[in-house]
């Protein structure tokens, strides 16, 4: 990489609103959920730092935001459960695109120093995790590889992911999640084609967000209120899909095999026989598709 990040912006780059309230919503889920935890992640609220009022936001309220934190948790649940499943398959490579505070590596080094993981991310925010892991002692192990790719300049991630040691003809997970509402639909089928080209036996799981009348009524008020608050941040969602929209896409891209795995699927694999009641909301589901 022709520049060392001596830029103070770039090193300043904080994450995202979404990556940070992602990270707390996994923590709120620890601390605010009876056991079982579908997942425990206190270490992205490690990373965020958010003070001692984070638990105060009104996007915490622990009531009235539930299902967005079941829904975030049982995405993560999913991905983890993909992961060690590909990695006992003898797949050894694990790519995560938009990677914010993901916290894989840091919670699961048993599974993920089995693998070489890659996070894309742009410039910026990696800079900061990357200083956040260093000052919190987690390090950044030979295995885990941070790649930083600057999508507004256009720069193309798969080579960039090749100039880290990514191996193209070698079988990888591939995932995204959280980012397919923000790009338009060519910049998702461009993704889409980039990774049906990886080697066979390769597997991408990929979120997306459900139109409207696909959601619970119960959860379109909520769908509508994050609509309004990605807006007001200067991210707006631009892009929905039907589970056939997304199943199309990723066929024309040229994958083998395509499935929809539904968040109603999701709630009854993760959260079947909870006491508390809690489910994931309705308005996100995953692509799983190979090639």
């Amino acid at each position: 990489m022709a520049h060392q990040h001596t830029g103070a912006r770039e090193i300043t780059g904080a994450p995202d609103n979404t990556a940070v309230r992602t990270a707390l919503w996994r923590a709120a889920h620890v601390q605010a959920d009876p056991p079982p935890h579908v997942i425990e992640d206190e270490i992205g609220l490690r990373l965020a730092d958010p003070g001692v009022d984070w638990c105060l936001r009104p996007d915490m309220d622990p009531h009235a935001t539930s299902g967005f934190r079941a829904a975030i948790v049982a995405r993560a649940r999913f991905i983890e459960d993909l992961v060690t499943e590909q990695a006992d398959r003898g797949v050894t490579q694990y790519v995560i695109l938009g990677a914010g505070l993901d916290t894989f590596a840091q919670r699961r080094p048993e599974i993920a120093s089995r693998l070489r993981v890659f996070e894309i991310d742009q410039p910026g925010p990696q800079e900061w995790k990357r200083q956040r892991l260093v000052e919190l002692g987690y390090g950044v192990p030979d295995w885990l590889h941070l790649v930083p790719v600057d999508f507004e300049a256009s720069e193309d991630w798969l080579e960039r992911l090749t100039a880290a040691g990514f191996e193209p003809g070698c079988p990888a997970v591939i995932v995204s999640t959280g980012v397919s509402m923000y790009l338009t639909e060519d910049a998702t089928a461009a993704t889409l084609r980039q990774v049906a080209t990886l080697a066979p036996g390769s597997t991408l799981a990929m979120t997306f967000l459900l139109p409207a009348e696909f959601l619970d009524d119960a959860d379109r008020a909520g769908l509508r209120k994050s609509a309004e608050g990605a807006q007001a941040s200067g991210t707006p969602f631009i892009s929905f899909y039907t589970p056939s929209e997304m199943l199309a896409l990723a066929r024309e891209a040229g994958f083998a095999d395509t499935r929809h795995v539904s968040g109603e699927s999701l709630a009854a694999r993760y959260f079947a026989d909870r006491s508390d009641g809690l489910r994931p909301s309705s308005g996100e589901a995953f692509l799983l598709a190979t090639t």
